[in-house]
């Protein structure tokens, strides 16, 4: 007799950028760490994070998530301020850092982040090597969607 699994699905995630999946086509992903303050940690436990019209720049070498907002919480210290804009270091190999500079070096690539989420207390964001839509291309992902639910529709009926 087999064994039963148990089935861990834990969800980690904190937030996707759905609107990055839809205005890119999404060539290469990478795993990246993220330098954060305490109340920065805080807010994101709490989901108080915005990903839409975030982007990743470089900068000397280094990887930055600019235009990412992370809200502050209500309970933060009152004696600091915080920047809910701040950019963010991405931490990344230097490899991986060189490779994504001669990619973005080309017409029309760009780096975008996917997703927040948490690994061993620590988090993550997925970022990507993307090129943008054209706006026949996001015309016929909007086309092929529904097709697809249409699709679900009619074999649930049967």
């Amino acid at each position: 007799m087999a064994k039963k699994q148990k089935n861990k699905q834990h969800n980690n995630t904190i937030i996707n950028n759905k609107k990055a999946k839809f205005d890119y086509f999404i060539e290469e992903k990478f795993e990246a760490g993220l330098v954060l303050q305490g109340w920065e940690v805080k807010s994101l436990r709490a989901g108080r994070v915005n990903l839409n019209e975030s982007y990743v720049i470089i900068k000397n070498g280094e990887c930055f998530l600019f235009g990412c907002h992370i809200s502050p919480l209500i309970t933060a210290s009152s004696h600091k301020i915080n920047d809910p804009l701040s950019t963010r270091k991405l931490l990344l190999h230097g490899k991986q850092i060189r490779k994504l500079i001669g990619q973005v070096e080309r017409k029309g690539y760009s780096i975008v982040p996917l997703s927040l989420y948490w690994q061993k207390q620590r988090v993550k964001c997925a970022i990507a090597l993307a090129k943008g839509k054209k706006e026949y291309d996001k015309r016929a992902t909007i086309k092929e969607r529904e097709w697809n639910r249409d699709k679900q529709r009619i074999l649930k009926k049967f």
